[in-house]
């Protein structure tokens, strides 16, 4: 019944910026750790952030550090990832997803269908 639905990929220039937004329906929104994975073409899907239920809690991977921002509005059910100083290697396909256990666990319950993110150079 759990259902995520991501937006907000595109095409654009190294340097730039995307924001990323994932809605999330079937169940109070609260409940959920968020997460966004990524996954780049010919390697396996990684880690990139995950916030917790309150937004007290947040964690990144080395790669998006200082460049990626994740963020929640409860009261909207969605989870934002905003992109900034974006290089080629960011590009891939990025995945929401959500979980039920507690933000030191990924959560990888429920995800979304994806939405690709090209960055030319």
């Amino acid at each position: 019944q759990v259902q995520l639905v991501e937006s907000g990929g595109g095409l654009v220039q190294a340097g730039g910026s995307l924001r990323l937004s994932c809605l999330v329906s079937g169940r109070p929104f609260s409940t959920y750790v968020m997460g966004w994975f990524r996954r780049a073409p010919g390697k396996e899907r990684e880690f990139v952030a995950k916030i917790s239920r309150n937004g007290g809690m947040i964690f990144y991977a080395d790669s998006v550090k200082g460049r990626f921002t994740i963020s929640r509005d409860n009261a909207k059910n969605t989870v934002y990832l905003q992109m900034n100083s974006l290089k080629p290697e960011d590009t891939g396909v990025y995945y929401c997803a959500a979980g039920g256990g507690d933000v030191y666990k990924a959560p990888t319950d429920y995800w979304g269908q994806g939405t690709q993110v090209t960055v030319s150079s």
